[in-house]
């Protein structure tokens, strides 16, 4: 099969999209400033920059599946997880929740909505208020939003303490008084603390030792099934991903190049990318291995290359790459992929 789609997920009808990202872009413009305007005005031909770091992105995710997105530093994954719980806004797109357009909602029905996306940050220790106690921290949120009054906030916050495994008497502690796998549970609960549906997890894992990594990662799955969670988890980390995810894509300056079940990215990548990626990372066999780096560095995304973005760094590069960008296609059951290849053009 190699159907050319519009979006990248096409979930059965059977199963909607409980959040879905519909050609979503994002740009940071930098002006020019006082100083460079007035250079301009002599000639020195100055212009503001433009970082593109999310071009058409197309992604839907069902309620109760966890979607690996994985990448490069650099490549947006954070920047479109933050446009999903819309701590960003659009460049361009729409995002859609339960069906309906948050963009066209006004601004109080929008932050009514958006209190089910939650986002669960990389360094737990500089996303929490250092002069806050962690009963504040978890409880401030409810409280302000009506979900418990001022005096069941200690009680409340409590059971969320004791859900992500931490003893309900420290809630009077400040952030400094915990270690790194301690706070890391308490950024959950804070997430957890209004009753979220979908959860975005940025690196949630990527500054705790392993051995703790992987007590969070089963809190993660256990959560999963105590409250019908969905997540999105964005991690460098292939090997947390495999562990975690039931599908995993694959985003590269950008754009989505690869999407389809954990089982199947692992065992049969499609993109060139993909490959790359799976190649160059750690194996714990007992024999020689080489490791194979993805050649180069990744383009900068102030000025990204034409065409496909990954062909100056392609073994399989192509003059077309270099001017036509790959549309995604299904190159298998449930299993998507941009580029050229798999158009059978040498």
């Amino acid at each position: 099969m190699n159907q050319a789609i519009d979006n990248n997920m096409a979930p059965p009808p059977s199963a909607p999209n409980l959040l879905e990202l519909q050609a979503v872009s994002k740009q940071f413009v930098k002006t020019l400033d006082s100083a460079a305007r007035i250079a301009n005005l002599f000639g020195a031909g100055m212009q503001q920059e433009v970082v593109h770091a999310v071009d058409e992105v197309s992604l839907g995710i069902r309620r109760g599946e966890v979607v690996g997105l994985v990448g490069e530093s650099g490549c947006g994954k954070s920047t479109l997880g933050r446009m999903a719980v819309g701590l960003h806004s659009l460049t361009a797109g729409t995002r859609l929740w339960k069906g309906q357009s948050l963009e066209q909602l006004d601004a109080a029905e929008r932050r009514k909505k958006q209190l089910a996306i939650q986002m669960i940050f990389q360094d737990p220790y500089a996303s929490l208020n250092p002069r806050m106690r962690v009963q504040d921290i978890v409880g401030e949120a409810p409280l302000v939003h009506g979900l418990v009054d001022a005096p069941q906030q200690r009680e409340y916050v409590e059971s969320l303490l004791q859900r992500v495994g931490l003893d309900g008497a420290m809630l009077r502690r400040f952030p400094h008084q915990f270690s790194g796998g301690q706070r890391a549970r308490v950024g959950i609960a804070r997430a957890l603390a209004v009753k979220p549906e979908f959860l975005v997890c940025d690196e949630a894992v990527a500054a705790l030792d392993v051995s703790i990594q992987a007590q969070v990662l089963n809190l993660f799955i256990k959560l999963r099934d105590e409250l019908d969670l969905t997540y999105l988890f964005i991690s460098h980390d292939l090997g947390v991903v495999r562990h975690l995810s039931d599908r995993v894509v694959i985003m590269y300056l950008g754009r989505i190049v690869e999407s389809a079940s954990a089982d199947t990215v692992f065992a049969r990548a499609n993109h060139p990318y993909t490959q790359a990626l799976l190649a160059s990372a750690p194996k714990l066999e007992v024999r020689r291995t080489e490791f194979f780096a993805v050649k180069g560095e990744i383009p900068s995304p102030l000025h990204p290359p034409p065409g496909c973005h990954f062909h100056p760094r392609c073994p399989h590069a192509m003059p077309r790459c270099k001017v036509e960008k790959p549309a995604l296609k299904e190159v298998s059951a449930k299993h998507f992929s941009a580029c050229h290849l798999n158009d059978g053009l040498a």
